[in-house]
C-alpha cells in the first residue's frame, strides 16, 4: 500500500513539531511546514520525513508550498498562537491583525491551496488546532477568544460544505499546553508564562498530539469531528485547581 502524507503547519516547535512524530511513527510520510526551515530540517532529518518553508501569513509562502509539496492526504494546521492580554478597551490592533492573520487567515490559505491535492487523495482530512478559545471567554481574550471563536466556524462550515466529498474535518481543542505558546504570548517574559501552569500539571504537546494521531487514523467513515481535551485540573478556562 502506498504511503500516505500528512502535511503539519507550524511543525518548528510545539504541538505542531509532537504531532510531526507522532504521525511519522504511525508509518505516514511527514512534511513538517513552518517559517522556521531549520527546525523543521532537523525535524524531518529526525523522523525520516521532509522540511518546506511556510509562513501561513504569506500569500506568496502558501501558492509556493503548494508548488512543492506534491500529494497530500491530510493537513494538520497547528500555526498559530496569541499576543498579549490586554482589556478590550486597550486592545493592539496590530496584534489582532496578527492573531486573526495566523490563526484563521492561515487556515484559509492553506487549505484553499491545498484543497486540489486533498480532493485528489481520494480520501483524505483536515484537522485544525483550534483552542477551548473557541467557545469559551475570558478577561483580556478577545483578540484570541474571537480569533479562535472564528476557527470553530470555519470548521463547521467546511464540515458543511464538504460532506458530500470524501474528505473529514476535525478540530481540536485544547486547553492548557505547556508549550512556547505563553512565552510568545507575554513576549518573552519566562518567569510570567511559567505562571500560567503554576500549580497544576499541563497537558503537554505529545499529549495534544495523541489526540490528532488518534483523530486521523480512525476508518475512514468515522468523523471526529470537535474534540476537547484538558488537563485534568482545568474545568474551563478560568477555573483550574492548583496545588497550593
Amino acid at each position: 500500500m502506498t504511503r500516505r502524507t500528512a502535511v503539519v503547519t507550524g511543525a518548528s516547535s510545539g504541538i505542531g513539531a509532537a504531532t510531526v512524530r507522532a504521525l511519522a511513527a504511525e508509518g505516514w510520510d511527514t512534511v513538517a511546514a513552518a517559517r522556521r526551515l531549520d527546525r523543521c530540517e532537523a525535524l524531518a532529518a529526525e523522523v525520516g520525513g521532509r522540511a518546506l518553508a511556510l509562513d501561513v501569513t504569506d500569500d506568496d509562502s502558501v501558492a509556493a508550498f503548494a508548488r512543492e509539496v506534491g500529494p497530500v492526504d491530510v493537513v494538520v494546521h497547528s500555526a498559530g498562537g496569541a499576543l498579549g492580554l490586554d482589556r478590550f478597551e486597550d486592545g493592539d490592533v496590530e496584534q489582532w491583525r496578527w492573531m486573526f492573520d495566523a490563526n484563521v487567515l492561515g487556515v484559509l490559505r492553506v487549505t484553499k491551496a491545498l484543497l486540489p491535492a486533498l480532493r485528489a487523495s481520494g480520501d483524505a482530512h483536515i484537522v485544525v488546532l483550534g483552542s477551548i478559545a473557541g467557545f469559551e471567554v475570558y478577561p483580556g481574550g478577545a483578540g484570541y477568544t474571537a480569533a479562535k471563536h472564528a476557527v470553530n466556524a470555519v470548521c463547521r462550515t467546511l464540515r458543511i460544505e464538504l460532506v458530500a466529498e470524501p474528505i473529514r474535518i476535525t478540530e481540536v481543542q485544547p486547553g492548557m499546553v505547556d508549550t512556547e505558546f505563553s512565552l510568545v504570548r507575554f513576549d518573552g517574559d519566562a518567569d510570567r508564562a511559567r505562571n500560567v501552569y503554576k500549580g497544576l500539571v499541563p497537558l503537554s504537546a505529545d499529549d495534544v498530539a495523541d489526540v490528532v494521531r488518534f483523530a486521523v487514523t480512525r476508518p475512514s467513515h468515522v468523523n471526529i469531528d470537535t474534540l476537547v481535551v484538558r488537563p485534568r485540573a482545568q474545568a474551563t478556562g478560568m477555573i483550574a485547581y492548583r496545588e497550593p
